[in-house]
């Protein structure tokens, strides 16, 4: 039997995509008498000329009395070859030159996905075994009943895949863990495609335009310039896009946020490749006062297990009420000293701490010496990294803050600033976030958060006022409309409570003693052996709707994810930028991306 091929319109929420060839039903093969069928699985001999591979989604049917025709769909979970009739391995020898009679024999298991109507009853040997068609196919990964979805990329078919929106909307679950090697398997630039996905693939309606992301980015400036075209993008790439219902385009609204440039004293960012849309920010000493941001100072998960936890909420409530503005650069007075910098306000700590006369004052208890020693050192080790990002110094008081609001992207770069500052700025920017939707009362318009690196932020041991607002956004967020998009090397070493409360669950390239860890058991056996060997840009992702996890290849971003590669738009009556002799070539950090 011959494939024939029919010309399909993929449509996605109101999207129609270009005309794509679908096979329409090639019967691959039949079920084994053999092997026991159920309900649940079954194995199918191949027909001569015929081939599955994993993945692969197939369809039997059997008429079952009384509930006539049942359609029992799978997915492809193991292809395995034999010679039948070789009784020793060396008969392979044999065969191979005709001295001995054999048969090659292909079979495959197929894990069920879905029987229509739910009649569970095995399939019969000898049932003729189809691939599925666009409808059959359609029907097996149940993207049939799902009224909102969002496309993730393709399958072995080249064919779209699918995520169901309710459950990363909070309307029947929340929040998504990607899990990869470093470097491998490309989790940041799959939660940018996501992101993408989500703000053009329609399924936002109205809320599009409000809906807001905010990105954390560790990785250079390669996440700055998600607004530009990105300059390998060819036409084959740009194919994919208008199968997934897409447009290839950058994303376009994005404001950039940047630490200011160490000794620069009126606050420039401090980036090299992008200039324009980018802000500084910080925080004044007023604020750090007021809003009692010196507990996200001690953010360590080893500093609630040193005993001076309860001595930092205590000084943090003295500065808050303590504290005074003086003139209008962000700068304090705490008990007739002014302090102008982060290093002024620990010094003016340090004294008052290590006075006896003036110690009992801030503690508010006797507390031992040891005890405020060991905060006084542990926040003298924080006047370094944290010093550009809390002042109280510049010529006057300007805009600082990160927020949400300039723009539909919103990325805070962190890439300059030392691991303790990065918590810091984590941190206070979450809680500040979290904060400010609750007191809006609405779930809508959604934030999504992306931060890289979870297992630092929320590990499965210790406790830290970061993990806490984590923990906070994994349970409560999805009521309140902040959808957490956690990426980590490792998920074993991510806090449970995060990792169980994310509705869509993605691996990419995995580590081999990692893919063995429990929290990787919705992968079934084979697929995490495939992890371990997966090629960039190839991720695993299980939705509770669908049993089985997709293999999921997704485009080449149509974004620049790395300044060599944005296409710089010049705009009218602007002066031409003259050309680089040296552009193309390779920089000392411009390794080729992982696609």
């Amino acid at each position: 039997m011959t494939t024939v091929g029919v010309e399909r319109h993929v449509t996605v929420n109101g999207v129609t995509s270009a005309a794509v060839a679908v096979p329409a039903g090639e019967a691959v093969g039949r079920v084994l008498g053999t092997q026991s069928a159920s309900p649940l699985s079954f194995w199918i001999g191949l027909e001569p000329g015929k081939v599955v591979q994993l993945d692969d989604v197939v369809v039997t049917r059997r008429e079952v009395p009384g509930h006539g025709p049942v359609l029992m769909a799978g997915v492809v979970s193991t292809v395995e070859a034999r010679h039948e009739g070789a009784a020793y391995d060396s008969d392979v020898f044999l065969i191979a030159d005709g001295a001995l009679p054999a048969a090659v024999v292909e079979v495959a298991e197929v894990r069920v996905t879905r029987v229509e109507p739910e009649v569970f009853v095995p399939p019969l040997p000898g049932a003729q075994v189809y691939l599925a068609g666009a409808g059959d196919r359609d029907q097996a990964l149940y993207f049939d009943v799902m009224d909102r979805r969002i496309p993730i990329g393709t399958g072995r078919d080249g064919q779209p895949l699918y995520v169901n929106f309710d459950f990363l909307d909070g309307t029947r679950g929340a929040h998504v863990s990607i899990s990869g090697v470093s470097g491998v398997a490309t989790k940041t630039s799959f939660a940018t495609f996501m992101l993408y996905s989500i703000f053009n693939s329609g399924v936002l309606g109205g809320e599009a335009a409000n809906t807001k992301a905010l990105i954390f980015s560790v990785k250079g400036e390669d996440l700055l310039f998600l607004d530009h075209d990105n300059s390998r993008l060819d036409e084959a790439a740009r194919s994919v896009y208008g199968r997934l219902g897409l447009p290839a385009r950058p994303f376009s609204s994005v404001h950039v946020f940047a630490p200011p440039r160490p000794g620069d004293p009126n606050g420039v960012p401090h980036v090299s490749a992008r200039t324009q849309g980018v802000s500084s920010f910080f925080w004044t000493l007023v604020e750090f006062c007021q809003e009692e941001l010196l507990r996200f100072v001690f953010a360590d998960a080893d500093d609630e297990r040193a005993g001076y936890s309860l001595l930092v909420g205590q000084v943090a409530a003295r500065l808050h009420s303590w504290a005074e503005p003086v003139g209008d650069g962000g700068a304090v007075r705490i008990r007739g000293t002014a302090c102008r910098t982060f290093s002024d306000l620990v010094e003016l700590l340090s004294d008052e701490l290590q006075d006896e006369a003036s110690r009992h004052e801030w503690t508010g208890a006797t507390t031992p010496l040891g005890t405020v020693n060991a905060f006084l050192r542990r926040l003298r080790s924080a006047v370094r990294p944290l010093s550009p990002i809390v002042r109280g110094d510049l010529p006057f008081f300007r805009a600082h803050t990160i927020r949400t609001s300039d723009a539909q992207v919103s990325i805070v770069d962190l890439h300059n600033l030392p691991e303790r500052a990065q918590r810091f700025v984590v941190g206070v920017v979450l809680r500040g976030e979290f904060h400010r939707k609750e007191s809006s009362g609405t779930a809508k318009p959604l934030l999504f958060v992306v931060l890289d690196e979870l297992n630092k932020y929320a590990p499965r041991e210790g406790e830290s006022p970061i993990k806490e607002i984590l923990l906070d956004v994994a349970e409560r967020g999805r009521s309140l409309g902040v959808i957490l998009i956690g990426a980590q090397q490792t998920a074993s070493e991510v806090e449970r409570r995060i990792v169980a409360n994310s509705a869509v669950r993605v691996a990419g390239r995995l580590d081999s003693a990692e893919a063995t860890r429990s929290e990787y058991g919705w992968l079934p056996p084979a697929v995490r052996e495939r992890a371990t060997i997966a090629k960039p840009g190839t991720m695993f992702v299980a939705q509770p709707e669908i049993p089985v996890p997709l293999a999921v290849a997704f485009p080449f971003p149509a974004w620049a994810t790395r300044p060599s590669e944005a296409v710089t738009v010049t705009r009218p009556g602007a002066p031409a930028t003259p050309a680089d002799p040296f552009q193309g070539l390779p920089g000392p950090e411009d390794d080729i991306p992982p696609f």
